[in-house]
């Protein structure tokens, strides 16, 4: 899109709003203080550089389109390549499995940070902040149940490992001088009727207590539920209930995961609830299709809703915001940039939103004037404020990114065996 053309429609954009109230300069400077927390896993469909085994315990990644990454250089450089064309400066988000072992085995148990160094390393040198992941599942002692294991050899392997994890986040929050966020899933539950509920969720609660035990100054926790893993559908240790009430009892982070909700529920609403009771909350943002299926992440009324939820409720130094998909049945570079200026664009339209004028009606009763007003935001200009976004961040506006991907992908993805 030709320069002049972004900026004459970003210059009647800033007129319209400024009808409304809202500075649309102001949004653009609050656009580069937003920061996703991209994940690492869309490139390579969750393998990992521990083994080449399948993905087990409750996880699942759909798809074979080529060219995935199959090492830690080509992770890096598709990393680096969807970065270059989505606007901002963002972080990534790191699973334990994507140390760098060097060829070498190393337990999970056993990870130390000196095998994140590189990866340490590699963000200060590209501006690129971490977070991490402990990894519970693809492991022989992975099975059905972890941290809530009724074999206290096995839960203490986990314990370990995710209080190693803890260890490797500040680490990594102390050499970028930046908080590196940990967040902990546990894929743990039931394939059929269980009876041992209390003892399970017991377990998880103890474990958690001891990993929890030791206080860091770099780093922060988040704890993660979900309705059910893969193959463990009837009952799941770590529901929403059991992490809301540990993360307010302990102060907490606690992970909303658009996909990890029944379908009629609405993530957004979670937010005013649960803010009222924790300190801050992290989102993993991704697209459900009748279930926690992790389709790339676009401009569906879901996000937008939570977003807008965010904004509303003056959270935006409150949330963390992080991608969670892992969509390997199209081009993964692709689906980078797709989800993550969905995300984007999503967090624009929020803020441009005339949201103190909005609550004011609702106060004083006019209902009328609240529905009217929002049908006449979904027809506003939104979108030639964010073209601006791109365009001052010197990268692709509107669709010209198509065509960055697919030259990638001809030089570089369709040449990996």
């Amino acid at each position: 899109m030709k320069e002049q053309t972004v900026r004459d429609g970003y210059r009647i954009a800033k007129e319209r709003y400024a009808s409304y109230g809202i500075d649309t300069d102001k949004v653009l400077k609050q656009m580069q203080d937003f920061h996703l927390s991209m994940h690492c896993w869309q490139a390579d469909d969750v393998a990992g550089f521990e083994s080449s085994g399948e993905l087990t315990g409750g996880i699942q990644a759909t798809g074979n389109y080529p060219g995935k990454a199959r090492n830690i250089d080509e992770l890096r450089q598709d990393i680096l390549k969807a970065k270059s064309l989505i606007p901002g400066t963002h972080r990534l988000n790191l699973h334990e499995i994507y140390g760098d072992f060097g060829g070498k085995p190393v337990d999970r148990d056993k990870v130390t940070p000196e095998y994140f160094q590189s990866w340490i390393e590699w963000g200060k040198e590209n501006n690129t902040p971490l977070d991490f992941n402990s990894t519970s599942f693809s492991h022989p002692k992975s099975g059905n149940l972890s941290l809530s294991n009724p074999d206290k050899g096995i839960r203490d392997f986990w314990i370990e490992h995710t209080k190693r994890c803890r260890w490797i986040a500040e680490e990594m929050g102390k050499a970028q001088n930046d908080p590196c966020i940990l967040n902990i899933w546990v894929h743990d539950g039931c394939k059929d009727v269980s009876v041992n509920h209390f003892k399970y969720r017991r377990w998880l609660k103890e474990s958690l207590d001891e990993i929890f035990a030791t206080n860091y100054d770099n780093m922060k926790d988040c704890i993660e539920g979900k309705v059910f893993g893969i193959g463990l559908e009837s009952f799941t240790v770590g529901s929403h209930d059991f992490y809301t009430a540990y993360a307010a009892k302990n102060g907490k982070i606690l992970t909303i995961d658009t996909g990890h909700y029944h379908p009629t529920e609405s993530p957004a609403d979670k937010v005013s609830a649960v803010l009222n009771f924790v300190p801050e909350l992290m989102l993993h943002v991704s697209r459900p299709i009748r279930w926690d299926s992790d389709h790339v992440t676009i401009m569906d009324d879901a996000t937008q809703e939570l977003f807008s939820e965010i904004v509303r409720a003056d959270a935006l130094n409150r949330v963390h915001y992080g991608l969670d998909y892992f969509d390997g049945s199209i081009n993964r570079i692709g689906a980078y940039v797709i989800g993550s200026r969905a995300a984007q664009k999503c967090m624009v339209k929020a803020l441009l939103e005339p949201s103190a004028l909005m609550g004011r009606y609702e106060l004083e009763g006019k209902g009328f004037q609240i529905l009217a007003l929002m049908e006449e935001m979904k027809s506003m200009p939104w979108h030639a404020v964010y073209d601006m976004f791109c365009l001052e961040n010197d990268v692709p506006v509107g669709d010209d990114f198509i065509k960055d991907v697919e030259k990638y992908e001809a030089v570089t993805t369709s040449q990996r065996g």
